[in-house]
């Protein structure tokens, strides 16, 4: 019961501490400025109906591309794009290309003739 009384206190001395800090960062003369300089310019942002990377775009032209990286990303989750991996299947001739490795037709290969022979199937690698 004791531990929970300490850390009760221990976290009440935080909060003290982080309020003090909040203070003084609130009379901050600078902070107050760069406050109404964004409250300021997303009143432009909105009166203009412009996003923030369309301002960055204005003010950079490298911004987009510094931004979209090399990579390629899936649009649906931003994970890089896996590489397309082409398959030929020495002993019928087939050929498949995919992405992932739970292709119905790879998983019944590698079910017949083993992981390792049918990766060593690959004849290209695209990304």
């Amino acid at each position: 019961m004791s531990s929970v009384l300490s850390d009760y206190i221990k976290k009440e001395q935080m909060l003290k501490q982080l309020q003090a800090e909040l203070k003084a960062l609130e009379d901050n003369s600078e902070l107050k400025k760069e406050i109404e300089f964004k409250e300021k310019l997303q009143a432009l942002m909105t009166e203009y109906g412009k996003l923030a990377q369309d301002v960055c775009a204005m003010l950079d032209p490298s911004y987009r591309k510094a931004s979209s990286k090399s990579t390629k990303t899936s649009s649906t989750d931003g994970r890089k794009k896996r590489p397309l991996k082409v398959y030929k299947n020495p002993h019928s001739g087939e050929v498949v290309e995919t992405r992932g490795g739970n292709h119905k037709v790879i998983q019944e290969w590698k079910a017949k003739f083993g992981n390792e022979e049918v990766v060593s199937w690959v004849v290209e690698e695209r990304v």
